[in-house]
This record gives C-alpha cells, sequence and structure tokens, in this order.
C-alpha cells in the first residue's frame, strides 16, 4: 500500500526533503525523511532518487508502508542522577564515563538504557538507537543533558538548539597558562582527513564558536568556563587544541601524558533554556565531581601563585 501525492508548479525548485517536511511530513524529523528517502521508501514517479533531489512540478510522489523496526534495547537500572523531571522533559546529570546512546561498535550499557528503565515513554524523532536524545556529550565529558519524552517537545528543542536559544555551559582545565581573561573561538569543524576517530579545525567544516571566560589560573593549567553558541562534534576539546590548550586529560587532543589519565576535565554544568511546553525559562547547574574537585585542590596545593 502506498499514499501518492503531485507535485504542482509552485513546488518547483524545492529539495525532495524540504518538501516533505513542509507539505507531508511536518511532525517527523528531517534525519527520520532523509533515511526514508535513501531507504528507497519514498519515490518519484516510480524511481528511487537521492534526498537532495529538486522538484520540477508535476511530479508523483509516493510513500510506501514503512514499520518502524522495534526497540530491542533492554532497560538497564542505572541509578541516573535526574536533576529534573515532568511529562514533556528530563534533565539529567550524566557521569564521566557513561556513552549517551548505543553504537555498533558499542555495546555495553548506554544512558539509552537507562531512560528506557526511568521513563514510560521517549521521543521517537531521532530513531530506535537515539530515543529522546536531543544533545549529547562524550563518554568521558560529565554534565547535564535534555532529554524528551514526547515528540512535539523534541521537536521544540531541536529548533531552540539550532537557534542558540538553549545555553550551555562547561568548565574545563586546560593545559598551559592563558593571559587574557576571556576570548572567542569561532573556528570551522570537520572530520579529520587522517583519523576518523578525530575532529579538525578546517576551512571546508561547519561553523563552530565557543567562547571562553578564565576562572582560575595554576602554574601550568587554567580553569575555564566555556559557552557554547554552536554544537559540534568535540568542539571545545577541538578548538582549545587548536589555540595550543587542550584539555587535561584528553588523550585524543591532549598531551602524550594525557593518555594515561581517565578522561578530560570537562564538565557541563550549566543549562538555561525555554520549557518546549511550558513556556518557562529554565536554569539548572550542578556541582563539580568529586574526580573534578580532587584536581583543583591538587593543583592549588601545588600552585606558586
Amino acid at each position: 500500500m502506498r499514499k501518492e501525492y503531485v507535485t504542482t508548479k509552485e513546488d518547483k525548485g524545492l529539495r525532495l526533503d524540504q518538501f516533505l517536511l513542509k507539505e507531508i511530513m511536518k511532525d517527523q524529523s528531517r534525519n527520520h525523511v532523509q533515511s526514508r528517502i535513501k531507504s528507497g521508501n519514498i519515490l518519484v514517479d516510480d524511481q528511487i532518487v537521492k534526498t537532495g533531489y529538486t522538484i520540477k512540478g508535476q511530479e508523483t510522489i509516493s510513500i510506501l508502508d514503512f514499520e518502524e523496526k522495534q526497540l530491542d534495547l533492554e532497560p538497564v537500572n542505572l541509578d541516573l542522577n535526574i536533576i529534573y523531571e515532568d511529562e514533556d522533559i528530563f534533565v539529567i546529570n550524566k557521569p564521566q564515563g557513561m556513552v549517551v546512546h548505543p553504537a555498533s561498535s558499542y555495546h555495553e550499557p548506554t544512558l539509552v538504557h537507562g531512560l528506557l528503565y526511568e521513563a514510560d515513554k521517549l521521543s521517537s524523532i531521532n530513531g530506535i538507537i537515539r530515543p529522546g536524545i536531543v544533545h549529547r556529550i562524550d563518554k568521558d565529558t560529565s554534565g547535564l543533558l535534555i532529554v524528551a519524552k514526547t515528540d512535539q517537545a523534541h521537536r521544540i528543542l531541536s529548533d531552540d538548539l539550532k537557534s542558540h536559544d538553549i545555553l550551555r555551559y562547561y568548565v574545563a582545565i586546560v593545559h598551559g597558562v592563558i593571559h587574557e581573561n576571556h576570548g572567542t573561538i569561532d573556528a570551522p569543524i570537520a572530520r579529520h582527513p587522517k583519523n576518523r576517530l578525530k575532529m579538525s579545525v578546517q576551512d571546508q567544516g561547519k561553523h563552530a564558536v565557543t567562547h571562553f571566560t578564565v576562572r582560575e589560573k595554576f602554574e601550568h593549567t587554567t580553569l575555564i568556563e566555556c559557552q557554547l553558541e554552536t554544537g559540534r562534534t568535540h568542539q571545545i576539546r577541538v578548538h582549545m587544541a587548536y589555540i595550543n590548550h587542550p584539555i587535561l586529560g584528553d588523550p585524543l587532543y591532549g598531551h602524550k601524558e594525557d593518555k594515561k589519565d581517565l578522561g578530560q576535565f570537562l564538565h557541563a554544568y550549566k543549562l538555561s533554556f525555554m520549557h518546549p511546553i511550558k513556556k518557562e525559562q529554565m536554569t539548572f547547574e550542578v556541582d563539580l565531581p568529586d574526580r573534578f574537585k580532587d584536581k583543583l585542590d591538587e593543583l592549588r596545593s601545588n600552585s606558586v601563585s
């Protein structure tokens, strides 16, 4: 069984995925629509096309029956640190060492497994592997995350992320003494051309902006606060390494001795956003993990300043 739609002259020039999101699949995410096009589930004049196909007008768009795979992840009680919960969202304080969602190369329990244990429902917009996940932080980064329970909340939060209306603040310990009190790193980020595990600053990369403020200086390191304007993969880690102040303990972008550490000293300590449904401004802040506090105590005791 299929549903069919005929495009008009007014639709000419639109990308296929744009047309579908605008006219037919308004309640779906762009990723979901694109995945259905790529799977051959959406046809133009009975032909499989690419997601960037440009509509010419007077064409028949066919949407075939599509059954989502059932989520086969088992709920796991991970004793998540839930900072806030209502019928629409969670705010979670993720510990260092916890992966946010499963992947083909990672089969241990993740935040998603723990969310499935805690929640009766999670948004479906990001598919069966990432239910509820609006944004991510790295495995070895600790701190605050927003999780959506409903698709409506997820769509609104995703739009707010894109328009920079969700404010995300981090604290980090970096190598070297930063002499400026504050700064902005505006440098595009893309996948590293040689090491696929890494990201790097490249001219053809995606726009990325990180603001930082110095909180405290030590003998060989600096405690900083960062605010993300954009949210690229590994953004703070890449940007700080780019200005020769990599994050302490970062095994991927840091110094050689960092490979022996237990992960980077980077913590998402504060979130401020408009509740997607209640339209109330919400701000959450969490304390530093004990490991982070202990490192600061050590640095202070060794500092000559």
